[in-house]
């Protein structure tokens, strides 16, 4: 039996952690909320009835906190414990600079910190099947990858502190945005009566929604090769058509339109006879960063 693992944090994400856990080893707990604590109690968590009533009780703390300011106050307390853990596993979902920031709380400890952001909902978690993006030092990861292959289907190493909280922001920032140009192109659809499961058909394809992703991103950007292609000229000019027909229809466009701008700007630098993916150059230059392999 493997050695008792103690999880800060038993909200959906971090009971079902807990519980996946429990099928290795013995698992601690703790959580502000009674019901929480009931439910994890339940499950077979060893729950205590404070934060400082797990000091000193295993050697690997694993935290699944609801906000960045309290990943940074729990952070505060375990560097005070009197029995200073091991490690630190940051699985909640905070920014890199909150990681950056516990770390050096926890380094100047004497204790180790890794983020391990998860990727998935709660049924891959619950089942054992969760997909980590970690960041740390060499050290760190290396002491918390036999504790993460329990649960694991796929531990993704991005490199230092912050690297798998910015993996998992930037990640959940692109869903969320594409979310929102979908409910406007559905909405459209809508207006036109024009069956929902078309559109659906129409982008689940490889010329579909994967296109400018394996294509313009994996290939053109990283290559720095915008010759041929869908020029930026055309590709403003179906922008704008798209934004013609949100307005004859009535319809609020908000993503779709601020995503028109760098069209815009790309064809007054003269960019529009290269393909569209050129846009990346504009960022390119806005953040001093090159996107080339």
């Amino acid at each position: 039996m493997s050695e008792a693992i103690t999880v800060i944090g038993l909200g959906n994400a971090g009971l079902s952690v807990a519980t996946a856990l429990l099928k290795h080893g013995p698992v601690l707990g703790y959580d502000r909320s009674e019901e929480r604590c009931k439910l994890a109690r339940d499950a077979g968590v060893e729950v205590a009835d404070s934060l400082e009533g797990l000091d000193g009780r295993a050697p690997v703390v694993l935290l699944s906190l609801p906000k960045p300011e309290a990943s940074l106050a729990v952070a505060g307390a375990l560097a005070s414990w009197k029995n200073l853990p091991e490690l630190v596993i940051e699985t909640s979902t905070v920014t890199p600079d909150t990681a950056q920031k516990s770390a050096a709380l926890l380094d100047a400890a004497g204790v180790g910190f890794v983020d391990a952001a998860i990727a998935g909902g709660v049924a891959s978690m619950a089942a054992g099947e969760i997909t980590f993006f970690l960041g740390g030092t060499d050290a760190n990861k290396a002491a918390a990858k036999p504790i993460l292959d329990r649960i694991a289907a796929k531990i993704h190493d991005l490199g230092p502190v912050g690297a798998g909280m910015g993996t998992k922001v930037v990640n959940n920032g692109v869903m969320h945005a594409v979310m929102v140009v979908l409910i406007e192109a559905f909405a459209m659809l809508r207006k036109l009566d024009i069956p929902t499961d078309t559109l659906v058909e129409i982008l689940n394809r490889e010329e579909g929604l994967l296109r400018p992703l394996i294509h313009r991103v994996g290939e053109r950007m990283q290559d720095g090769n915008y010759e041929g292609g869908m020029s930026a000229s055309n590709a403003r000019k179906d922008s704008v058509l798209a934004l013609e027909t949100a307005q004859q229809l009535g319809v609020p466009i908000f993503a779709t339109l601020a995503s028109h701008t760098p069209y815009e700007i790309a064809c007054s630098k003269g960019m529009g006879n290269e393909d569209y993916a050129a846009l990346a150059k504009l960022w390119e230059d806005w953040c001093d960063i090159d996107f080339k392999r």
